[in-house]
């Protein structure tokens, strides 16, 4: 016979565990003190559509990143040609190595412009959904002081 401490074979079935956790959790006592169960399900559905919301800032930032990112590597190719074009032209050796420096330094230039844009548009869109996670937080955690207030019985 099983001990009902030992792990089973059934301890590592995802299905199993997931009817253990909702069993035990049936068998929980609510505590009297946050009787507003409706208000607890709104709160929890206010929850998870800020959550959504974030979410989908999020995409939003990536795909503005990953728009951008495409913009600067068609961009990057379409300045690569013009290049080459450019250096393929007929010129002293002089005039090629000083014309080759420059083009060089505006490159880098450019590099380190995209990169500040890129980095630019990640923070915004992280920080847009920091933003409204930690704004549904505070409303929450008010909530939540405000349910036990009401519940607290009155010292008379």
């Amino acid at each position: 016979m099983a001990d009902s401490t030992s792990p089973s074979s059934d301890a590592m079935n995802p299905a199993a565990l997931l009817s253990e956790m909702t069993r035990r959790f049936t068998e929980l006592r609510f505590p009297t003190m946050i009787p507003d169960s409706s208000a607890l399900l709104a709160a929890h559905r206010r929850n998870m559509e800020v959550l959504s919301n974030a979410n989908r800032l999020a995409l939003e930032g990536a795909q503005a990143v990953a728009r951008r990112h495409m913009e600067i590597m068609q961009q990057t190719m379409t300045e690569l040609s013009e290049h080459v074009r450019e250096l393929s032209a007929s010129e002293s050796p002089q005039a090629k190595a000083a014309r080759q420096a420059e083009l060089v330094k505006k490159s880098y230039e450019r590099a380190v412009s995209n990169i500040k844009d890129l980095s630019e548009l990640i923070q915004h869109s992280n920080t847009e959904a920091l933003q409204v996670l930690s704004e549904r937080f505070r409303e929450a955690m008010d909530e939540i002081k405000g349910l036990l207030e009401k519940s607290e019985p009155s010292h008379s």
